[in-house]
């Protein structure tokens, strides 16, 4: 007898601080598992299985993130109506945002989307213990304005070979940044923020491992004087020698900000 699948494209946000990244591990709390084990209760007898968007890191948030649920023979009753219950089983460091029922065409890996990045950080002094989940803290003076320089030219297409790790040769290293840039932090504030705080903005179809920590690992440098403008520019290089990027920074200050799909 065949079977019929039922399709649903949902979006959510979490506070990535206490867990231990998306994908499901065995003995550790993952955004996956959590998800996995609030349906288990709340559509006990369902077939169903789930597949993110995005496999974020250990304590990465999402501001805006998305998975596809498959459901067997039968579909939800009451789309709205079972993302309320949904929300109320949930644990309160992840929200389920929308739900909206696709297509067997519709693939949530291969559909074309685009990711923003956003890396939340202060300098200077130690900011107060309630930021930690949201914000890397660099307890030293760096120079913001060479940093801003330095962003910017991560932006086009370059080779992202020296921003990456544990991957295999066969993957694409040559990538395209849509948007690059440091600026002062409006995207998110709180009333025990530091006064000034900065965000990098990292907007793309496609990113490496911990390429993007790795970005913000080398404005780090480039703001104390340990790499220059011409040695980020030469790092984007097919042609140049390796020259590995090996300072990942926390993962506490990245957010997954929003996936856009066409």
């Amino acid at each position: 007898m065949h079977r019929k699948r039922f399709y649903y494209f949902i979006k959510i946000q979490y506070l990535g601080y206490r867990l231990h990244g998306w994908q499901k591990q065995p003995d550790v709390r993952t955004v996956e598992g959590l998800i996995t084990k609030t349906f288990r209760w709340v559509l006990p007898e369902a077939k169903l299985k789930i597949l993110g968007s995005s496999r974020t890191d250990a304590m990465v948030s999402a501001g805006e993130s998305a998975f596809e649920l498959f459901i067997v023979n039968e579909p939800l009753e009451d789309p709205e109506a079972f993302l309320k219950l949904f929300n109320k089983n949930l644990p309160q460091d992840i929200r389920a945002l929308s739900i909206q029922e696709v297509d067997s065409k519709f693939n949530i890996i291969q559909h074309s989307k685009i990711k923003e990045y956003a890396y939340i950080f202060s300098i200077g002094e130690k900011f107060h213990p309630f930021c930690a989940p949201f914000m890397a803290n660099f307890q030293e003076e760096l120079d913001i304005e060479k940093m801003k320089e330095g962003a910017k030219l991560f932006q086009g297409v370059h080779n992202f070979k020296n921003y990456c790790v544990r991957v295999s040769e066969k993957s694409t290293f040559k990538r395209e940044i849509i948007r690059s840039e440091i600026v002062e932090n409006d995207l998110y504030t709180a009333n025990f923020f530091p006064e000034k705080s900065y965000v990098f903005h990292i907007h793309g179809a496609g990113f490496l491992r911990h390429q993007v920590r790795l970005m913000m690992g080398a404005m780090v440098l480039l703001g104390r004087g340990e790499l220059s403008l011409s040695d980020i520019e030469n790092s984007l290089k097919e042609d140049t020698p390796q020259f590995q990027m090996d300072f990942i920074a926390p993962a506490s200050g990245l957010i997954l900000n929003k996936v856009e799909f066409d």
